[in-house]
């Protein structure tokens, strides 16, 4: 047992083109050994019988949209999943698919079928987001018995899963270095940015239940000589709510591809989340990302950017707007970073997705081996 399942298909709370992140980062390398399906949770349409469409967006990589008509139960519409996933696997073999888990939700439509190998990413502590149904934590203590593998988006997260599953590892948030290392790069800042004067004090995420806005109207108020740049789509709040003052400019959600474009024109990126129960376990994908990018980085203190890159010294920590404003002041008034980025550099050269994609074959490979070797010593083959 060498070898994957032929087939991969990964059941997902988030849609393939929302936020190019940890799911796409992984699903898009694990497309060069298998065939990826992603399915996505269902459009409802207003009439018709359900279906599921395929874009293809990789040689080997399928988005899969179910589409269901308006008005059904919970129960209705889990029973109609039920009844696509079903035909989705005529004249294909679920043993010879992975399971690829990011909500526990999916067992609702999912748990009738024994693929191959059952994989549950854990990314995020999704019980603690706003709006998350009641049932998950129940339905993840079921995903966790039904996994063969366990990965973890973050080591927080990890120590504190780990004990719920006997084959559990740590992946945290690793970069895509070559594509963000162009933010390194002069000229690159896009017409709706070159013209915003400077300092430029960025971020780039969802803006929701996570972002604190009164962190950024504190920051903004304080230095209205600086600009502060949020790019991202607006989810879970009221837009109202976010600070309005002059120096900060929202310019939107923007493609994976021209984010370094964006970062290239900033002196500063932020990590500006609050603390509370949806950011406790989070590692933070653009830590690494805007360091990559060559930006100096003030983070609220996010126990997965404490540990490893504050305790570096590669990121500064601070706990209101005054101590970002002191902390961003320092970074602006260095004009030597050199010893800095160096120190990031070196940080930073052993951790990228590919690795992590390696990585996580490897544990799932092994998986199969243990599994593999289990069976043939209880089938009274041979003694292991």
């Amino acid at each position: 047992m060498n070898r994957l399942p032929k087939n991969l298909l990964c059941l997902s709370h988030l849609r393939w083109d929302f936020v190019y992140q940890r799911p796409q980062h992984l699903l898009t390398r694990f497309s060069e050994y298998t065939a990826v399906y992603f399915l996505e949770e269902p459009i409802f349409t207003s009439t018709g019988n359900p279906y599921l469409t395929f874009s293809q967006r990789m040689p080997n990589l399928w988005v899969c949209v179910p589409h269901l008509p308006h008005g059904l139960s919970k129960a209705e519409i889990n029973e109609q999943m039920k009844e696509l996933i079903t035909v989705f696997f005529v004249n294909r073999e679920v043993s010879d698919f992975i399971f690829w888990y990011y909500t526990p939700m999916a067992l609702e439509f999912s748990s009738h079928l024994v693929p191959g190998l059952t994989v549950y990413d854990c990314m995020d502590e999704l019980s603690a987001f706003k709006f998350a149904p009641e049932e998950l934590k129940q339905l993840e203590k079921m995903l966790f018995n039904h996994a063969d593998v366990v990965f973890t988006g973050g080591h927080s997260l990890y120590e504190s899963k780990k004990m719920q599953h006997y084959n559990i590892h740590p992946f945290p948030s690793s970069i895509d270095k070559s594509h963000f290392a162009k933010a390194r790069l002069k000229n690159l800042e896009p017409a709706d940015q070159i013209n915003i004067p400077g300092p430029k004090i960025g971020f780039y995420g969802v803006l929701d239940e996570r972002f604190d806005s009164q962190l950024i109207q504190g920051i903004a108020d304080a230095r209205p000589e600086w600009n502060i740049i949020l790019i991202g789509p607006i989810v879970k709040i009221d837009p109202a709510s976010l600070p309005k003052n002059k120096n900060v400019h929202y310019l939107g959600s923007k493609s994976y591809e021209e984010l370094p474009k964006y970062l290239s024109g900033w002196d500063v990126a932020m990590v500006p989340f609050l603390l509370n129960e949806s950011t406790r376990f989070i590692s933070p994908t653009k830590t690494p990302e805007y360091l990559s990018g060559g930006k100096p980085v003030v983070s609220t203190s996010i126990r997965d950017v404490v540990t490893p890159y504050a305790k570096n010294n590669l990121v500064r920590i601070g706990i209101d707007a005054e101590d970002f404003v002191d902390a961003i002041d320092e970074i602006l008034a260095t004009q030597d970073k050199s010893e800095w980025l160096r120190a990031v550099d070196q940080f930073l050269d052993n951790n990228s997705w590919d690795l992590t994609c390696d990585a996580m074959k490897e544990k799932m490979i092994g998986t199969l081996k243990s599994r593999n070797k289990i069976a043939v010593s209880v089938n009274g083959v041979t003694k292991v």
